[in-house]
C-alpha cells in the first residue's frame, strides 16, 4: 500500500501537507554550470522546494534515424535543428551533478533529476537525491520503471499522454517492488499545453483508484492550472522555470521567470490558506456580520404589559439582536411581560 504523506528530504509532503513546489529547469541553464548554480539559487528566492534537472545522454534517449523519418507538426518540429542535435545541445553533464547537488545542499533547497538511462538512475542512488522523477515519456518502459523502483527511494511520475491502464501498469510494476512513496501527477505533454485540455479533475482519480497523492506537472501558461490543481488536493507541483524567457533554448518560452514563479508559489500558499479545513466555523472576522447581515424579531408597534403576541404585532429586521425569526411562531400567544415599544428588539425574557 502506498503512503498518503512520506519525506522528501526533509519535507513532509503528501495529504494534508503544504505543497511540494519543483522548479524544472531542464535545459534552461544554456550549458553552462554556473548559469546552473544561477537557477537554483532563482529558484530558492522564487519559493521552491526542489531545483529540478534532467540527466541524459542524447545517444541513449534519441534515435536520429528514427526521428529523421517523421514529419514533426508539434513544438519539436518548430526547432531550427534536428531533435537529436537539440537533445546533444542540452546535456547536463554527468560530471556537473554532484557539484550542483553540493550547491544545492549549501543554500538549502533539494537537487533532483529525471533519469533516462540505467546509469543516471545508479547517480541518483549515489547521490542520496530526495526523490527520483519519472518523465511521462517513460511510462511505457516498464524495465527502467522497475530499475527505479527496487532503489526503494521515493518516486513522482509524471502521466502525460498516457491512458489510465498505462498508469495503471506502471503503479502495479513500481507496487510489486514493494515500493510505497509514490506520487503520481497528471501532466498534458504539450509545450505549451492548452488550459482546455488540463483536466485537473484527474487528479481525484488517481487518489481514488490507486490510493496515491496525486499533483500536477504543468505546461500551461501562467497559474490558473496549479491552482486548480491545489484546490483539488495536489500535493506536488512542477513548472518549469528561467531566469529569461527569452533566452535560446527549447523549455525557455513555456517556462515561468522568477517574477511569474514567485507570483504562483504565492497564489498557491493564499490558496492553500483558502482552502482551510473541512470544518465548518463563524470565523472571527465574521464576529459582527453575524449580527449585521441576519434578522431578528422586532416589535412592529407597541405591545403593553401583559397583550398576547399577534402575528401582525412582530416584523423581522436586521440586525439579528433579539429571538430568531424560526422562533416566529414559537412567541405567537405568548403574553408580554413588559411594555415594548414599536421598532424594539423581542427578547426572550420578555415573557
Amino acid at each position: 500500500m502506498f503512503l498518503n504523506q512520506f519525506k522528501i528530504g526533509k519535507t513532509l509532503v503528501g495529504e494534508g501537507q503544504p505543497a511540494y513546489i519543483i522548479a524544472e529547469i531542464g535545459a534552461n541553464f544554456n550549458g553552462s554550470i554556473d548559469q546552473a548554480k544561477k537557477l537554483c539559487d532563482a529558484a530558492k528566492e522564487a519559493g521552491a522546494n526542489c531545483a529540478k534537472f534532467q540527466s541524459f545522454v542524447s545517444e541513449k534517449i534519441v534515435s536520429a534515424v528514427g526521428f529523421s523519418k517523421m514529419n514533426l507538426k508539434g513544438v519539436h518540429g518548430t526547432w531550427d535543428k534536428t531533435v537529436s542535435e537539440v537533445f546533444k545541445e542540452v546535456e547536463f553533464p554527468r560530471e556537473w551533478h554532484k557539484e550542483i547537488k553540493d550547491y544545492c545542499d549549501e543554500i538549502r533547497i533539494d537537487f533532483s533529476t529525471s533519469p533516462y538511462d540505467f546509469d543516471a538512475v545508479d547517480l541518483c542512488e549515489k547521490l542520496n537525491l530526495p526523490f527520483i522523477k519519472i518523465g511521462s515519456g517513460e511510462i511505457t518502459w516498464h524495465e527502467m520503471i522497475e530499475y527505479i523502483a527496487t532503489k526503494n527511494m521515493p518516486i513522482i511520475m509524471a502521466t502525460g499522454d498516457a491512458t489510465l491502464s498505462e498508469v495503471d501498469e506502471a503503479v502495479n510494476i513500481i507496487r510489486n517492488c514493494n515500493n510505497n512513496k509514490l506520487i503520481l501527477l497528471q501532466c498534458i505533454t504539450n509545450y505549451p499545453s492548452k488550459i482546455e485540455s488540463a483536466n485537473i479533475k484527474v487528479l481525484n482519480t488517481y487518489k481514488s483508484a490507486f490510493n496515491v497523492p496525486a499533483g500536477y506537472s504543468d505546461h500551461s501558461h501562467g497559474d490558473l492550472v496549479v491552482l486548480g490543481s491545489i484546490a483539488l488536493g495536489g500535493c506536488v507541483v512542477e513548472k518549469h522555470f528561467t531566469i529569461n524567457k527569452n533566452d535560446k533554448g527549447p523549455d525557455h518560452p513555456h517556462s515561468l521567470d522568477v517574477k511569474e514563479f514567485s507570483n504562483m508559489v504565492k497564489n498557491i500558499r493564499l490558496m492553500e490558506k483558502a482552502l482551510g479545513s473541512s470544518k465548518k466555523d463563524i470565523v472571527e472576522e465574521e464576529s459582527e456580520t453575524v449580527f449585521v447581515q441576519r434578522r431578528g424579531l422586532y416589535a412592529a408597534s407597541d405591545i403593553n404589559l401583559g397583550e398576547i403576541i399577534t402575528e401582525d404585532k412582530i416584523e423581522v429586521l436586521r440586525p439579528a439582536l433579539g429571538i430568531l425569526p424560526k422562533y416566529k411562531k414559537v412567541i405567537i400567544g405568548k403574553k408580554s411581560k413588559i411594555d415594548i415599544k414599536k421598532g424594539e428588539p423581542i427578547y426572550w425574557d420578555n415573557f
